[in-house]
């Protein structure tokens, strides 16, 4: 288990991360982690069970706005906010809809990649951008509701500054090595990490993002020790890896997938209750001797707060457009994510709920990024 004393030096690990090694191109750490301890229904039902109850919250209600401004939307090109660099799984999504929605909409969408303090330097632009429609957000929806907690003074009111347009999609979080470690099962690797003097390096993608909160309860859950290597990315830290600098990682599917399809990595596990149906050949950790732990990545697309209800519900179609298109979906499910659609008011709900899920973990790990 983990000890007190154990966690204090991991508090000011997490407070002061190692710079980005030189020669690391900059990546994504967006990948979150939705642990269900206790248990919870899964996101794509409970989004159905949703539609019947969910109602908007009042610090999420947009004011009303004009409707031939909706109708005439969009007259400009639109920017996709990445609050992390390329690579990771919240820039593949945003790249992946880009082309789609420029198609659609017959205007230009750009990704604006903006990665710093764990998502929240891009996060705190879309806030402070006009409520126009013309700027969304796309990013973890865990890490987002980790930063809530997470980060004490925060330059914007996650439950107010900005406005769910939908959950996107959601993927399974990935265990792999460096294949210079003597591990290819959850066992060999808790077993490794046990008898191994000095501990292994994991790396992440920054201190709080989803897959370091949920590498550390798997640690906790094993009761074994490993030291949180953060890099400012999910690219900076899977480029570590490769190199043989660091040992493990915890990783979104999508991100870490192709190195290990590539032979650069070595899968140990997924985090999903089944085995993703891109890669079946990937165990679960729950079927490796931890039932009860099950992860999920999931990415929304958020606006600024006092974007326009017509706004909010136009981008939401072309949204639901783009990524039920056929080539959308193939792209996502060929790196393990699959598509979740979820309405405005559905996104509001579960992020509360995320929120609240997250602050708790937070404050009994004894975690703070301030």
């Amino acid at each position: 288990m983990v000890t007190a004393d154990r966690m204090h030096r991991r508090r000011v690990r997490c407070r002061m991360p190692r710079p980005e090694r030189a020669g690391c191109a900059p990546g994504t750490g967006c990948g979150c982690a939705a642990v269900k301890a206790p248990r919870r229904v899964p996101l794509r039902c409970a989004v159905v069970a949703l539609a019947a109850v969910a109602t908007v919250d009042p610090g999420w209600a947009q004011s009303p706005g004009a409707s031939a401004g909706a109708t005439n939307f969009p007259t400009r090109s639109l920017r996709l906010i990445v609050p992390s660099g390329p690579v990771g799984p919240s820039d593949f999504l945003a790249r992946a809809l880009a082309s789609r929605l420029a198609e659609n909409l017959k205007q230009p969408v750009t990704v604006d990649n903006r990665p710093g303090a764990g998502g929240t330097l891009g996060t705190t632009l879309t806030a402070r951008a006009a409520p126009d429609g013309y700027t969304l957000l796309v990013m973890g929806l865990n890490n987002y509701a980790i930063n809530a907690t997470l980060y004490g003074s925060l330059q914007y009111d996650p439950l107010k500054d900005l406005a769910p347009v939908s959950i996107l999609a959601e993927a399974p979080l990935l265990i792999a090595v460096h294949p210079s470690v003597p591990a290819k099962s959850v066992a060999q690797l808790v077993a490794l990490a046990r008898n191994h003097r000095k501990g292994l390096d994991y790396a992440s993608g920054g201190a709080g993002t989803g897959p370091h909160l949920a590498m550390e309860l798997f640690l906790e859950r094993t009761g074994v020790r490993m030291e949180h290597i953060p890099y400012k990315g999910a690219g900076a830290a899977l480029n570590e890896l490769i190199a043989g600098q660091v040992g493990v990682t915890m990783v979104n599917m999508t991100a870490g997938l192709p190195f290990v399809r590539a032979g650069k990595l070595r899968a140990i596990a997924v985090t999903s209750a089944a085995r993703a149906p891109s890669a079946k050949d990937i165990p679960t950790i729950a079927e490796s001797g931890y039932p009860d732990f099950i992860t999920t990545g999931q990415h929304f697309a958020v606006v600024p707060g006092a974007t326009p209800r017509e706004l909010v519900a136009r981008l939401h179609g072309e949204l639901t457009r783009a990524i039920h298109s056929p080539e959308v979906r193939e792209r996502l499910a060929a790196e393990g994510s699959e598509i979740v659609g979820s309405t405005p008011e559905q996104a509001a709900q579960v992020t509360r709920e995320e929120i609240a899920r997250w602050a708790k973990v937070i404050r009994r790990l004894g975690l703070t990024a301030n």
